[in-house]
């Protein structure tokens, strides 16, 4: 009989919750005051002692955290443990900067791997199950991250990484692969590498996908369900809070429940910084309350969303945050008007189009320019030039409409846009600021 929670944490009344984060909150402002300079310096210059912090509530009174303060801290700055109980390090891929590294002791790879067993609990997992973790491995934390998880509720982990799509195909039908963890958008590549490559949905085992890292749409959710035939489920995490598992989402659906027994969550105004009331869309800000290694103090993660505590069917009681729109730092401010790239995949996948796309931002004069360019589905191929003029001008009416800015809109033949086996890339902005 299949569990309905990893642990009954999961469901604990709202005041056993609330009064277990006032204590391990103390706690950990107490840990980093004395063994992180820089949270002591910090928290001298705004007037705090950790004897100010009792409770969730004496929360707002602290200051922020940035991944600038990261890599201003560059390697091991802000660790809050002597080296010899760190046993294992990560790093993010440092694209847009110098990389971020963040530390484990063996209690907070306890910790991850708690989290994660809970999430692959939540989407239907256990031990019978066949995970297949097509996630990177290495520094980045997806894979290794999924693999522990699984490995703790005892199911039988495929390290499958990422690449070589043909022999993911063979691994996911030869080994049964039962459970799929990957971005969404090589989810997708591999539903449709399934097809090109004519393997039926009947010839493979696969009944779940957990899928995150990257922000993805409903529709995108639905497309991948259908391409491989399973029930998608969203996991988020970041590596400076943890890792894949911070949230997860549940049968229901209705938003990704966050581990408050490890981190508190919060929606704050990107601009002002002011606290926003549940349902308010915002950036979401996490502090943890177990990390011994890296504990972070109310982090910016720069993702937008919103929380509820809104009663889920699951019988689950932690807060869930919905789905990541987009991130601060991701958006795009042209001609004045904020731009997700995410909208523009809604648009896409509302008028049957492959979402598979580029923005290109450029700059004319004083006049921002925007160009989208759109694979056609291979079926359009064929189709006469008029036609294809007359779905980029449907295009183009459904991204204005939606976005409130005109763009242009390219239609390109399939297959063109390169595909990432990791986090997609979706912008190319041009603009010399």
């Amino acid at each position: 009989m299949k569990k309905p929670f990893w642990n009954q944490m999961e469901s604990a009344p709202q005041h056993e919750i609330k009064s277990m984060q006032s204590l391990h909150l103390s706690q950990t402002v107490r840990h980093v005051y004395e063994n992180v300079s820089f949270y002591r310096a910090k928290f001298d210059e705004a007037g705090i002692s950790p004897e100010d912090i009792k409770s969730v509530d004496d929360l707002s009174k602290l200051p922020f955290t940035y991944k600038q303060d990261l890599r201003d801290n560059y390697p091991y700055g802000l660790f809050a443990v002597p080296m010899d109980k760190v046993v294992r390090i990560h790093a993010s891929s440092g694209t847009t900067g110098k990389q971020t590294v963040v530390g484990y002791t063996q209690n907070d790879l306890n910790v991850w791997s708690e989290c994660v067993a809970r999430a692959l609990t939540a989407a239907g997992a256990d031990s019978r199950d066949f995970v297949h973790v097509s996630y990177g491995y290495g520094l980045f934390t997806g894979g290794i991250g999924l693999h522990d998880g699984a490995g703790k509720i005892g199911a039988s982990v495929i390290p499958a990484s990422t690449g070589n799509t043909k022999r993911q195909l063979q691994i996911l039908k030869d080994f049964r692969s039962t459970v799929l963890c990957a971005t969404p958008s090589y989810a997708l590549f591999l539903g449709e590498a399934l097809q090109e490559a004519g393997i039926s949905l009947d010839e493979i085992s696969l009944k779940c996908g957990i899928f995150g890292a990257e922000p993805w749409t409903q529709e995108m959710r639905l497309r991948i369900e259908a391409l491989l035939g399973i029930k998608a489920y969203d996991i988020y995490g970041l590596s400076e809070i943890m890792g894949p598992g911070v949230s997860y989402e549940c049968s229901a659906q209705c938003g990704m429940h966050i581990h408050e027994d490890f981190f508190i969550a919060e929606i704050i105004d990107p601009v002002t910084g002011e606290v926003l009331p549940d349902g308010a869309k915002g950036e979401l800000v996490f502090t943890t309350i177990s990390k011994e290694a890296l504990p972070l103090i109310r982090y910016r993660t720069r993702d937008i969303t919103s929380l509820t505590r809104e009663k889920c069917t699951c019988g689950r009681t932690f807060v869930r945050m919905n789905k990541v729109s987009g991130r601060s730092d991701d958006m795009l401010i042209i001609r004045g008007v904020n731009v997700f790239p995410s909208q523009v995949e809604s648009v896409l996948l509302e008028l049957g189009m492959p979402p598979h796309y580029l923005l290109i931002v450029n700059r004319k004069g004083s006049l921002d320019t925007l160009e989208i360019q759109v694979e056609m589905d291979p079926s359009m191929t064929f189709d006469a030039v008029r036609l294809i003029e007359e779905k980029e001008e449907t295009i183009r009416h459904a991204v204005e409409s939606t976005l409130g800015i005109a763009a242009k809109i390219t239609l390109v033949s399939p297959s063109t846009i390169a595909r990432s086996e990791g986090k997609a890339k979706r912008v190319i902005d041009k603009r010399v600021f």
